[in-house]
């Protein structure tokens, strides 16, 4: 038997075929080639075309079925993972009303602050954990608010993994971790947050069904499976947001356990059993994968916007796409650390929780003309990711979340060796790079959801540790010394 997992990005949409008995990778694939486009067609707008997502789903599937030459009959379940806090609103016949809006889009942050203020933070926070913020509540209010003909079109909203999955199965079907990400959950209540609908006005029947991560969640359609290269009935057993999911690969949780990733984001995740907010709201709690009510898991999220999208800006426009991105990375370790005093503030890509939705833009300081050349800017870039990165997690610490040791795949920034070694090297922690990403994730959950694997360790098969790298005594002052320069930056800027 084989599971396949999609894992739709900001970038791409990704399909792994995993061999449901060694944990092995038979096929993988992604589409399209170049990175899917995000318009803007206002300042701090971020929206993206559901139906290219879908597109590129099937041509990716088609790939991989075709790679590895197996009978579609093998397939024994499908698991999603996608990009969180985006908003997708179709009709009654699952038409796409308007384009979705993404996750670093930023147009909802005043309307997610005003709900906040009119609720009260006394209200909101013990039973949101979050302020409404620029999550998906928000932007739904965005919609309702500026375009009322839209609104009154909506049948259901959905998260962009909810989409993929109708798509498949013409069921539009969530799940509590996903209400958690769009800041529709109560947790107190353990059920949709009906004092927060209330308040936006929006009828409790525009959320899709409620079922649980891991469960049989709709089987592919006919017309489906012909545009997948699959075959009608798979079901579909498992679906999470992107970062809840990365965790999930890296075979993150429990409490005290810890995964980062750094793709088109940056973002830290640990897992907690214990309800605690930040009041500020500049790292956020939601509803973990396995999360029950008798054994609660709660996974503390820390992003960065700009992080893979910052390398991508270096290598597309500075270094005009002439550069490829190991050859950044070796530019990046011929300058030394702290980058002779260039730093980069990387907060390009949207309003950011961690600065509570300020949207400041990316800046590099310091820069002396005679002295740093591309080597400090491609350093500094990394650095700067890295150094935003601890800063957030030095509130993750204030909630309880031990930082020892990180799991993270060994893809994307994480290939980079300044990058991994001054992640280690600022944080203190020692960090594990695992043979496996999100699709790779999505396939082994699909399992779990199955019923196949009938334990966790049974779903980790296969899953090991590619590389350690600990702290390094002999960078670690310098290392230190350069961030307490950039975070003095960042409070002065």
């Amino acid at each position: 038997m084989y599971f396949l997992g999609f894992d739709l990005g900001s970038s791409s949409i990704k399909a792994c075929l995993l061999h449901a008995d060694t944990g092995q990778v038979v096929a993988s694939a992604f589409y399209p080639e170049k990175e899917m486009a995000i318009a803007a067609p206002k300042p701090g707008f971020a929206e993206q075309q559901p139906e290219q997502w879908w597109e590129n789903a099937c041509l990716a599937s088609q790939a991989v079925m075709k790679q590895s030459g197996i009978s579609a009959d093998a397939v024994g379940a499908i698991g999603i993972s996608y990009q969180m806090h985006g908003l997708v609103v179709v009709d009654k016949d699952l038409n796409v009303l308007r384009p979705s809006i993404i996750w670093c889009d930023s147009r909802a942050v005043e309307i997610g602050n005003k709900a906040m203020e009119s609720i009260g933070e006394n209200k909101v926070l013990p039973h949101l954990l979050n302020s409404p913020g620029n999550f998906t509540a928000s932007k739904l209010g965005w919609v309702k608010q500026n375009e009322p003909d839209v609104f009154a079109k909506v049948h259901k909203f959905m998260l962009p993994g909810d989409y993929l999955a109708a798509k498949m199965t013409q069921e539009v079907v969530t799940t509590p971790s996903g209400l958690s990400e769009g800041i529709f959950w109560d947790f107190v209540d353990e059920k949709p947050a009906d004092f927060l609908l209330d308040y936006f006005g929006f009828d409790k029947n525009l959320i899709a069904k409620v079922l649980p991560t891991f469960s049989e969640q709709g089987r592919l359609t006919a017309d489906a499976a012909v545009s997948l290269g699959l075959k009608a009935g798979i079901p579909i057993t498992y679906r999470a947001g992107d970062q809840p999911n990365n965790a999930f690969s890296l075979n993150v949780l429990e409490p005290g356990e810890v995964a980062a990733t750094a793709g088109t984001s940056g973002v830290v995740y640990g897992v907690s059993e214990q309800i605690k907010f930040d009041e500020k709201s500049r790292v956020n709690t939601f509803l973990h994968v396995n999360h029950t009510v008798e054994a609660p898991r709660y996974g503390v999220l820390l992003c960065v916007n700009g992080t893979g999208s910052l390398n991508s800006w270096l290598r597309n426009t500075l270094l005009q796409g002439n550069v490829s991105y190991p050859a950044i990375n070796d530019l990046a370790a011929k300058a030394p650390v702290g980058s002779d005093g260039l730093l980069c503030l990387p907060f390009g890509n949207g309003a950011e929780r961690m600065l509570e939705n300020q949207d400041p833009g990316a800046t590099f300081q310091g820069l002396q003309f005679s002295r740093h050349g591309i080597n400090h800017w491609t350093r500094a870039a990394q650095e700067g990711i890295v150094f935003a990165l601890y800063y957030g997690m030095e509130v993750m610490e204030t909630l309880g979340v031990s930082l020892k040791n990180i799991r993270a795949g060994e893809a994307n920034m994480f290939l980079s060796p300044v990058f991994r070694e001054t992640f280690a090297n600022v944080s203190g922690a020692t960090v594990e790079l695992f043979n496996t990403d999100g699709a790779q994730g999505a396939a082994r959950a699909a399992g779990l959801g199955l019923g196949y694997y009938k334990s966790r360790n049974e779903a980790f098969v296969g899953l090991s540790a590619l590389r350690t790298i600990e702290p390094d005594s002999s960078l670690k002052e310098a290392t230190k010394e350069a961030y307490g320069k950039w975070k003095e930056a960042l409070i002065n800027s």
